[in-house]
């Protein structure tokens, strides 16, 4: 299965010259962006990241207002989430908003950063761990106010993922949506939710990434620190997995589980086994694989993605990987 991009300009026009409204903000997407996720509180604090993972914390700043959270996901966008984020970043300029902060996956602090701000969960909002941007920006409001908006971007392999978060006045005229389309078409009733949406392409990319490359890397899964043990809830890349199998009831994987360079082979080859493990026993109990599709093995710090000279290429190291075994 193949996946072709379209032409990234007109894309890049849609999100660029898309109407906004004067006076409240409006961030503009391509037609074929779907809004997958929103939360509103009326009055609310926030702790709004203004700096990366430094010193065991991100360095934040205490905002009050309206706070609305959306998640957006343009399918098969074929943009880069640098292309995304300087065409959303773009309007916002246009809408008297200036930057605050910005950063990209490792400048952010990786791992650390992710799971140390707020995301709306998966399937609605995706963050590639090896690729995603964030902006916090700042505009004076009626009366001197000031708003304050933040962008998440990220990708995974056919569809980019776009998290705002805005917060303004509690008197703001515009409680409404924040973000608009670029599509003037009226919502077709028989269009698949938001959230299926997602399901169908992350197992769309999980399938493409194992039988064209042979591998899927587990990229949401969380262990608590320093044992083997996954933490509990639901991860889109073992629902797309455990779908992929019972679609192909005669397909095997094995689920090889990786480190860090940080202590002795032996003992990161034993942790690694654990965590492939627990993944193999989640699959089984919680989604339903049928366990004779499944082997679970550690390679410690013995295939490495990433340089183990950084804590970024770290955090890439440490991973669960699926291999499919299966020759036919």
């Amino acid at each position: 299965m193949r996946f072709r991009f379209p032409i990234l300009a007109p894309v890049l026009m849609a999100l660029m010259l898309a109407p906004t409204i004067a006076g409240a903000m409006r961030l503009a997407f391509p037609g074929n962006a779907t809004l997958a996720a929103q939360k509103a509180q009326p009055m609310g604090s926030y702790l709004l990241p203004v700096g990366g993972w430094h010193d065991g914390k991100i360095k934040t700043l205490p905002v009050e207002g309206r706070i609305t959270e959306q998640a957006w996901m343009l399918p098969q966008s074929g943009l880069t989430s640098l292309q995304l984020l300087d065409a959303l970043k773009k309007q916002l300029a246009g809408d008297g908003f200036k930057v605050v902060y910005e950063c990209e996956t490792q400048s952010c602090g990786g791992f650390d950063f992710r799971y140390n701000t707020d995301v709306l969960p998966e399937p609605a909002m995706h963050v590639d761990l090896g690729d995603f941007r964030y902006l916090a920006v700042r505009r004076e409001g009626k009366e001197g106010v000031p708003e304050y908006a933040s962008l998440l971007i990220s990708r995974s392999g056919n569809a980019g993922f776009v998290q705002l978060i805005q917060i303004g006045p509690e008197d703001a005229a515009d409680a409404a949506p924040i973000a608009l389309t670029a599509s003037t078409k009226s919502p077709d009733a028989s269009a698949a939710p938001a959230a299926a949406l997602a399901e169908e392409n992350d197992l769309a990319n999980c399938a493409t990434s194992l039988e064209e490359k042979g591998s899927f890397i587990l990229e949401d899964l969380i262990f608590e620190t320093g044992s083997s043990a996954l933490s509990a809830g639901k991860f889109a890349s073992l629902t797309s997995l455990a779908q992929y199998l019972k679609i192909h009831p005669d397909r095997k994987v094995m689920l090889v589980g990786h480190t860090d360079a940080k202590g002795s082979l032996a003992g990161n080859i034993a942790l690694s086994r654990k965590r492939a493990a627990s993944v193999e026993k989640r699959l089984v109990a919680d989604y339903g694989v049928d366990p004779r599709q499944l082997t679970a093995q550690g390679m410690g710090y013995l295939a490495p993605r990433a340089s183990n000279l950084t804590d970024a290429g770290r955090t890439r190291n440490r991973r669960v990987e699926v291999i499919l075994t299966s020759t036919r």
